[in-house]
């Protein structure tokens, strides 16, 4: 809902009582810019209230297990069938049905669950776990694309429908080429670190002060040269890209020995002024510091909920040019809009 709310939705979160929301900063990044009701919907007035409140939306997204929505007669086809209009959107942790749809799900059992784990780390390391809640962040944004996919179709049908994914569907599909090539070659993906699968020299390699990420596509004698080292274009161990992946070692030890002489940001300059992609690795500190990061204004300062301070939260990041969403705004206290919002639909829907 958080994405949708970026580019410019009105959005109500409905909590039951009790609810534990997520704290401080993690909690006003999730929930910013959305008004706060307490609905127990477990309750006659509660329920009745809830489905007053879908009456008057364009979009209800919700992330139950799959069986709670139906057992509290809020499920999509009870909903659909009373407002043929609704584009009603579900998370759930692995799909609406199937052996496992029941199952409490998290980020990192979809992690592990959808080969993710196994293919990253330095090899023969045991599994990792990438280091954010990847599908928690990707599910949302597949979901989005779809209710946005999902009001454009009812601008021609004049219907609605359900649309729903899980953290396991969408950590399959980011599998992507890795998936490919194991669908299609049979061949199993396996941990090569910081390295990249299938090509090189492509990866990180140590300066005379940090670290750097290479990723030359073009001509690889031109990356020699690059980095003051135009020999290895002629070493018959390196001269086709497979022979580059068979003696990836060898090569990325001299790659590194070449590179020990000079700075990061001295490589980083010297790689792109020959057309050669690189960039420094940046803890967030400095992420956030970096020149390009700060130009792009990737935040945004809003009100604190409960403060008379600020607090900063991450911008949408895309850009819309000729419809600009809504701008960043300030996280809701847990609640905080039940009266206001229940008065407003007196207004409209008066009860009975």
């Amino acid at each position: 809902m958080r994405q949708l709310v970026d580019m410019g939705a009105e959005a109500i979160q409905v909590i039951g009582p009790g609810w534990n929301s997520l704290h401080g900063s993690d909690g006003w990044n999730l929930h910013r810019g959305k008004r706060s009701i307490e609905l127990d919907l477990r309750s006659p007035d509660g329920l009745a209230a809830f489905k007053r409140l879908v009456a008057t939306a364009d979009v209800l997204v919700e992330n139950y297990r799959p069986a709670v929505k139906h057992r509290l007669g809020i499920g999509p086809d009870v909903l659909l069938a009373r407002h043929p209009r609704l584009v009603y959107a579900s998370i759930s942790g692995f799909g609406q049905d199937g052996p496992y749809a029941d199952r409490p799900g998290v980020d990192q059992i979809a992690q592990g669950l959808g080969g993710l784990m196994s293919v990253t780390g330095p090899p023969d390391s045991g599994p990792w776990r990438v280091g954010i809640a990847i599908t928690d962040t990707v599910a949302g944004t597949f979901l989005a694309q779809a209710v946005a996919a999902a009001l454009y179709a009812r601008e021609r049908t004049g219907v609605g429908q359900w649309v729903h994914t899980s953290l396991l569907e969408t950590m399959v599909n980011i599998m992507d080429f890795q998936a490919a090539r194991w669908l299609n070659e049979g061949e199993e993906p396996g941990q090569t670190g910081n390295d990249h699968p299938t090509l090189s020299p492509m990866g990180t390699f140590r300066t005379a002060d940090g670290w750097v990420n290479v990723a030359p596509f073009g001509r690889f004698d031109g990356f020699c040269a690059a980095i003051g080292a135009p020999w290895l274009a002629d070493d018959q161990r390196f001269l086709r890209a497979p022979d580059r992946i068979r003696h990836r070692a060898e090569l990325s030890a001299a790659i590194e020995e070449a590179l020990a002489v000079a700075t990061t940001a001295e490589w980083v300059a010297r790689l792109n002024a020959a057309d050669v992609p690189a960039g420094p690795v940046l803890n967030v500190e400095q992420c956030f510091a970096d020149e390009q990061v700060q130009h792009l204004a990737m935040t945004a300062a809003v009100p604190h909920p409960s403060q008379p301070s600020q607090i900063t939260v991450l911008r949408h990041p895309v850009t819309f040019t000729g419809t600009p969403g809504g701008a960043p705004s300030r996280p809701a206290r847990p609640g905080e809009h039940t009266v206001e919002v229940l008065a407003e639909l007196d207004a409209l829907t008066p009860p009975g």
